[in-house]
């Protein structure tokens, strides 16, 4: 992964509330909260914005079609974002040795 792509991903998360950043020889980057307060969720809207479902009309599709497909895909993508809002960071993430008491 490109340096400059991995530093906008870091300055997202602690725009977001997500890290913290520290400048220094001892510096780098650390959770402002705990593992288990922070959704899988939260981490992806940082990075790639909220999730969405709207798609552009399509030519090919009536008004009526337009609208289902429109429902189907705010149905999925209430479930999608349930589902990440549950799994959070501590479920996917091991702790380093040194964390562990």
């Amino acid at each position: 992964m490109p340096e400059r792509f991995l530093l906008q991903i870091l300055r997202n998360l602690v725009t977001h509330g997500i890290l913290q950043s520290t400048r220094g020889v001892e510096g780098g980057y650390t959770l402002l909260r705990r593992p288990d307060d922070i959704s899988v969720l939260e981490v992806i809207e940082a990075i790639d914005g909220p999730l969405g479902s709207e798609v552009p009309v399509s030519e090919g599709l009536n008004s009526e079609s337009q609208e289902r497909l429109q429902l189907a895909l705010r149905q999925v993508t209430r479930t999608a974002r349930q589902q990440l809002e549950s799994i959070k960071l501590s479920q996917i993430v091991r702790p380093e040795p040194s964390e562990v008491a």
